[in-house]
């Protein structure tokens, strides 16, 4: 635990020393704000203090304690009419160590085959060539993370763990940016209720933009010599607080939880505001029938629209777990004046390696 707490008071300290020659990403790691498992978006995201599969890789590195078996994961998600995809993919595994889990977790959100044109246009004549479309390729758009998380049970009640985060964001062939963080994160179960909290991108994450100006070579007048060329990044830490409790009644096993994301990088637009400080809560609830079916339901997106005043996002879920699989299902529509970028069905499998 000392080594821990060294090497991050040594990467935070690294970290403000390149934050002051970069600029403030906002919305910088927002691909990652889609999730990880269909049962969290039925639940409105309000997870990080009661996950304990898999998934808390993503939503409070510290869940990942609660694992004695191998476990593995796999989801695909569509949106605005299947453009955007996204997949998330993770595999956990307790250490013989004792009261330790290790998790290695995938993201990848992206849009593919967006035709390049800029060979298409014949700038000495200024208008296309003949025959454009010999000259067209495809390129994706894509943001991709890998997370390599750690944590251990101190006791009964408490729990923690950490998670290194490295992103890769690419613009086709023109550009792309790496990037490097971590999470932290908690767990403590009390006789009352159970409490989550996680700090992710605690050291804040960097990101470096590098261009290939060689593939807008002949290009100049076409963007007014104005080239974009690569900088450095910077995102700032953000912090998710939870809540929740179980009831046990008959056959049926019922969860609510409650969490807040506070987030630093002042957005304004839509949020609940508090100076710089942005307030994110998420509502959720899980029913459970003899542990085999689960009935979900939630409440995201708390937004103020100047058009249609405040408005809510509600979420459904539903859960079923055969034998060694957990198969899940969530549904979202969003809110206010994004209200016709329709709705998002999110389908998640999850695969538990039983011991004899």
């Amino acid at each position: 635990m000392k080594s821990l707490l060294s090497a991050l008071i040594f990467l935070l300290v690294l970290s403000f020393q390149t934050s002051a020659q970069s600029s403030l990403a906002k919305y910088g790691n927002d691909f990652l704000s889609t999730g990880a498992g269909a049962r969290a978006l039925g639940m409105g995201s309000a997870h990080s203090s009661l996950t304990s599969d898999v998934t808390a890789g993503y939503w409070n590195v510290a869940g990942l304690s609660n694992i004695t078996e191998p476990q593995a994961i796999y989801m695909h998600s569509e949106r605005f009419d299947g453009i955007v995809g996204y997949d998330y993919g993770a595999f956990a595994i307790p250490l013989q160590s004792g009261n330790a889990v290790f998790s290695v977790s995938f993201f990848r959100q992206g849009v593919d085959n967006i035709a390049n044109t800029l060979n298409a246009w014949d700038a000495d004549r200024n208008q296309p060539r003949e025959n454009p479309e010999d000259y067209i390729t495809r390129f994706s758009a894509a943001d991709l993370a890998l997370f390599f998380s750690f944590a251990k049970q101190s006791d009964e009640r408490f729990s923690y763990g950490i998670t290194a985060k490295i992103i890769n964001q690419r613009l086709g062939p023109f550009a792309q940016a790496w990037g490097y963080s971590l999470d932290v994160g908690a767990q403590l179960k009390t006789e009352i209720v159970d409490l989550g909290f996680a700090i992710r991108d605690a050291t804040t994450m960097q990101k470096m933009w590098t261009v290939d100006e060689d593939e807008f070579a002949g290009f100049q007048e076409v963007f007014d010599d104005s080239i974009p060329s690569g900088q450095n990044e910077y995102v700032l830490p953000s912090i998710k607080l939870g809540i929740s409790k179980n009831f046990t009644f008959n056959d049926f096993d019922l969860i609510t939880a409650i969490d807040t994301d506070l987030l630093f990088e002042n957005r304004q637009t839509y949020y609940i505001n508090s100076g710089k400080m942005s307030i994110e809560p998420h509502v959720g609830a899980e029913l459970t029938y003899k542990d085999v079916i689960s009935f979900r339901t939630g409440i995201t997106d708390f937004i103020t629209d100047p058009e249609g005043g405040f408005s809510v996002s509600p979420t459904l879920g539903l859960g079923v777990q055969l034998l060694k699989f957990n198969l899940d299902y969530g549904f979202a529509s969003f809110a206010g004046t994004s209200s016709n970028l329709g709705y998002t069905h999110r389908i998640s499998l999850q695969y538990r390696f039983l011991r004899n």
